[in-house]
């Protein structure tokens, strides 16, 4: 059983939870969009329900809520180091089931991968989601396919239905922030889309033998490594370090932890000046193997979770889908 309510009652909700949560939600960033005079969305903090974007799919994912694109590791001076103080305040935030089912795949490299990265943990500890659901598939989504089309995650549901908000928690925290509030009890039932335009089919006998296929040789030429299809990416991770040191003592400074790419020239340089995947196809095909391949020999379901942003993103319009579908004729090609 869910609630019913008007749009000023849960603004009301919104801030009486905000002096314990931040709220980010996909929202329209006016005039940020690619292209002069353009819109995009983008995730931002609210406090209105009504700047919350419900019909559109926000170009970029949560992930940088939790996994922020610098972030400071600690801070050292000659002879000692410290780590900076955590949030004081947790987070809600709202995402479709897409990204609901990347929080999972994030949890598993950060938190159950041999060990636990306390960055994430102290992030993800005060985290709570919300979902939004999803009455029809945006372009280029193949979430279906991925099966992330549906969950039950959430820590709760929310619609936007005309000048009513439609909630529905299992938390007890947040339903205790709802009291003496207009509500009304209502059935509530999720939005969750049963098919998609885009449809990907991963052959069950994939295996490292099509590393060999010709497939990978188009991307050499079509992809120009910008790295935008990881940053972009709810279940990219990759990070790289940084020492930042301080003009005015150059003894003391940062240590930073800040987003990179598979993609991106230097991703893969070593010292003595050696680097691997030199090659702009080869780099496509660890990324597509590793969404499709790897990760689930070893978490039992696949990494990608079939948002499609890639696709939206990439200014050469290389299609991630596309390369999916093709992996089938590069496995007769090297069988």
């Amino acid at each position: 059983m869910g609630f019913k309510m008007n749009i000023d009652g849960f603004n009301m909700f919104l801030e009486k939870i905000s002096g314990r949560y931040d709220v980010f939600a996909p929202t329209v960033l006016k005039g940020k969009g690619t292209f002069s005079d353009t819109d995009i969305v983008r995730y931002a903090q609210v406090t209105d329900v009504r700047d919350v974007e419900f019909e559109k799919k926000s170009a970029f994912s949560y992930k940088e809520t939790l996994l922020p694109i610098t972030q400071t590791m600690f801070y050292f001076t000659e002879d000692q180091w410290i780590e900076p103080k955590g949030e004081e305040k947790g987070a809600i935030i709202f995402l479709r089931s897409c990204d609901m089912h990347s929080v999972k795949r994030i949890d598993d490299i950060y938190l159950r991968n041999g060990a636990v990265d306390p960055y994430y943990k102290r992030l993800r500890d005060k985290a709570k989601f919300v979902l939004i659901g999803c009455e029809k598939s945006f372009d280029n989504c193949f979430c279906v396919s991925m099966n992330t089309n549906k969950t039950d995650e959430q820590d709760a549901y929310i619609k936007l239905d005309g000048d009513m908000v439609i909630f529905d928690t299992n938390d007890g925290e947040l339903e205790q922030y709802l009291e003496n509030i207009e509500i009304e009890e209502v059935e509530v039932t999720p939005d969750f889309v049963e098919e998609n335009e885009t449809k990907v089919d991963i052959p069950d006998d994939l295996d490292l033998k099509v590393m060999n296929s010709s497939v990978w040789k188009e991307y050499s030429a079509r992809c120009i490594a910008c790295g935008r299809c990881n940053f972009v990416c709810p279940t990219c991770t990759c990070n790289t370090t940084q020492d930042i040191f301080y003009k005015d003592n150059p003894k003391a400074g940062e240590r930073r932890r800040v987003w990179a790419s598979c993609h991106v020239d230097g991703f893969t340089n070593m010292a003595g000046g050696h680097s691997f995947r030199l090659d702009k196809g080869q780099r496509m095909r660890f990324k597509v193997l590793h969404k499709v391949y790897d990760y689930k020999k070893r978490w039992g379901y696949h990494m990608c979770v079939g948002c499609g942003r890639c696709d939206d993103i990439c200014p050469e319009y290389i299609s991630f889908s596309n390369c999916v579908n093709k992996l089938e004729k590069a496995m007769e090609e090297v069988r």
